[in-house]
């Protein structure tokens, strides 16, 4: 009875008039004859009002005509799409297209028509045509704009709400039904709860989006991810108060969700496990132990050492690691946690810990309690807090514009259990200063960006005990610029910086002397070097290995330009930065800033093995000395007895060879084994 009554009142809104406050905003002269339906969504980035979405909706003959805009600003970039949909009346497609942006770096222009049963497809300036579906299809490119997906959510329910809804350009979507939510909205009209439908759609994007439809299936709010990672929202106007509610819920339900699936994943749990025959790499730097046994008892390593040595339990499950070496569960010291995906991916990849760098609050707290409660799916997620200043490039909602909201803001982090401050890029220098004085009273550290206008003297003086990528390193090794220098000059700044000049050596004597940690992201600056002419496949095999909603995104480059020529330079020589940082024994952690999910750990751990590190300290570098700069030395980062149980197994050994890092077959965590190809294959990657 229920499905029968969506299916009436979802084409009840297609029939229906605009509202009369709605007529009362059209101009007078404007014919409001033929509309059928409008509204407007409010788009965020990080819970952040940055822009908005507007439809329309106008009967055309016997087919309705659909009109969007889409626009943000994304950190002082704009970021504007279009889109239009031609249907019949029952909402199948007759004509889609699309144009302009949906991430700042990443650009659209599609459009799929159909015509006498046949289905032609433009990308750019290329035509081809395409088989037609055999059956229930809709048109879609992508999370944006928020009102195709409401459309194609009328249309899936209108239609049988098939298992998979086929999607044209290419790929097809599940639509799953979630359950109901009452929200809370306050407004300028008073107070009131509403019950929400909630459904996840999956295939748009990698992983899941979550959705919310009121009584009348219009679309209320939209959680999700943007083409760059970031966390997304789009929400209808009038219950913008509910937002942060929405996204801790989204958080939840996609937990409980991945917890549903992970049922299917083919975990070996046991009070005790024993891991016998592989070679030990530990992590302390010590040598290898060929045919080691390591014991965990209730997600704690008990015993560890030569089989020799060491009584294995006769109750243990006994795990045979011949051919294989164990070593510590890895660390993401540079993530950002933003969908549910990023649990098994991590899992798959090795990572047994990641540091969030900067997160919704709502969403993260949610994620890492379901993971520490077992209701979830992922490693152990440890938490940086981040704020921002008020400025034309600011992200998030968590603004410290005085010193006042500073300590506020510090606070609030530490009583919700975040190991960490996130300085992010609009920072002011007393507001700095005030969150490290606040962070250090209460326990924790600073880490983040170089906020603008300052320079990494003046932050880690303030109080910030660790920086997030090399370039604001390598901003304090330049030589001196003349007096009005152009953007492009500093760039360009970065390439020709001398190791061995005064400047060089007086920031690495600084950093040292200031114990300040450095996570380099460099393999993201190696991605951002790739074009036609140097694919990102080609330094970065895994890009070979992501889901399909991903494929595209990370292949689709550039080509070559002259400032590519510069950028390769630039990076070359933050790659030997690195190495520099690494021989004057200033701590460097491995962490990826997300870019290829899973492999992109892998990549950085090569690099720095070709920026001058042993392949034992580049494995260090992801695991004994994260674990150091956490203040977490005594709980893990290696495989001792008393640490927490996070091994991987690899095959192969990668002191002999650093790419084997990359062949992690079995990952353990709090007490469970997990065979790493399943966990890949869970989303959507090839193991």
């Amino acid at each position: 009875m229920r499905k029968q009554v969506w299916i009436l009142l979802c084409l009840a809104v297609l029939v229906s008039s605009v509202s009369p406050e709605a007529r009362a905003q059209q101009p007078a002269s404007q014919d409001t004859s033929a509309i059928v339906e409008q509204g407007k969504f409010t788009l965020h980035k990080f819970e952040q009002p940055i822009g908005q979405e507007t439809y329309e909706i106008r009967r055309d003959g016997d087919s309705l005509a659909v009109k969007v805009d889409f626009k943000f600003t994304d950190r002082g970039t704009p970021v504007p799409l279009s889109a239009t949909f031609r249907g019949a009346a029952d909402l199948t497609p007759q004509a889609f297209e699309i144009k302009g942006q949906t991430a700042r770096s990443v650009s659209i222009d599609e459009a799929v028509t159909l015509d006498a049963g046949k289905v032609h497809f433009r990308t750019r300036d290329k035509q081809s045509e395409l088989a037609p579906p055999t059956g229930p299809f809709f048109t879609i490119a992508g999370y944006a704009p928020a009102t195709m997906q409401m459309l194609m959510v009328r249309y899936w329910a209108t239609h049988g709400s098939p298992a998979q809804l086929a999607t044209l350009p290419s790929g097809s979507v599940k639509v799953e039904p979630r359950g109901q939510d009452t929200i809370h909205i306050t407004g300028k009209d008073g107070a009131k709860d509403e019950k929400l439908d909630r459904y996840t759609i999956e295939g748009l994007i990698w992983g899941r989006e979550t959705l919310w439809f009121d009584a009348n299936r219009n679309l209320v709010a939209a959680v999700s991810t943007d083409a760059e990672f970031d966390h997304f929202e789009a929400i209808r106007e009038g219950y913008e108060s509910a937002l942060g509610d929405l996204v801790g819920r989204a958080g939840t339900d996609g937990m409980s969700a991945l917890a549903e699936l992970s049922k299917g994943i083919s975990g070996s749990r046991a009070s005790t496990l024993a891991i016998v025959g592989g070679t030990l790499i530990d992590g302390t730097g010590a040598a290898p132990i060929p045919d080691a046994v390591v014991v965990i008892h209730n997600g704690r390593i008990v015993a560890v050492g030569p089989r020799s040595k060491v009584k294995i339990p006769n109750h243990a499950n006994v795990v045979d690691a011949q051919g294989k070496t164990i070593l510590p569960g890895l660390w993401d010291m540079h993530a950002h946690f933003e969908q549910v995906e990023w649990g098994p991916i991590y899992l798959a990849a090795g990572v047994t810990t990641v540091r969030d760098c900067g997160n919704e609050f709502e969403f993260i707290t949610a994620v890492r309690d379901a993971i520490a409660q077992g209701r979830g799916l992922g490693p152990r997620l440890l938490l940086a807090g981040v704020v921002d200043g008020s400025s034309t490039y600011t992200i998030g909602v968590e603004r410290v514009d005085t010193p006042a909201q500073a300590r506020d803001w510090t606070d609030r982090y530490h009583a919700a259990g975040f190991q960490q401050m996130k300085i992010y890029s609009s920072v002011k220098l007393e507001e700095l200063n005030a969150v490290a004085d606040e962070a250090h009273r209460l326990g924790m550290t600073v880490t983040g960006h170089i906020p603008e206008g300052l320079n990494a003297y003046q932050a880690i003086e303030a109080g910030q005990d660790q920086i997030n990528h090399i370039g604001y390193i390598a901003d304090i090794m330049k030589a001196p610029l003349p007096e009005g220098a152009s953007r492009l000059d500093r760039y360009k700044a970065g390439a020709n910086i001398d190791l061995e000049s005064p400047e060089a050596k007086r920031a690495l004597a600084f950093l040292k002397e200031h114990h300040t940690v450095v996570d380099p992201t460099i393999a993201l600056m190696e991605f951002f070097t790739a074009t036609t002419a140097k694919p990102p496949a080609s330094f970065e095999p895994g890009v070979n290995k992501v889901a399909p909603e991903l494929a595209q995104q990370l292949a689709d480059v550039a080509p070559p330009t002259d400032r590519s020529e510069i950028g390769e330079k630039v990076y070359e020589k933050e790659l030997e930065i690195v190495g520099a940082l690494h021989r004057a024994g200033i701590p460097v952690v491995a962490g990826t800033d997300q870019t290829v999910p899973g492999h992109s750990l892998h990549r950085e751990i090569e690099l720095y093995v070709q920026a001058g590190f042993t392949p034992m300290e580049a494995i260090q570098a992801a695991t004994s000395v994260p674990a150091r700069a956490m203040g977490i030395e005594k709980e893990s980062g290696t495989v001792e007895k008393g640490k927490r149980g996070d091994l991987i197994l690899v095959n192969g050994n990668p002191l002999d060879d650093i790419h084997k890092i990359r062949n992690v077959e079995d990952v353990i965590t709090n007490g469970t084994m997990f065979h790493t190809a399943e966990l890949w294959q869970s989303v959507g990657f090839k193991p």
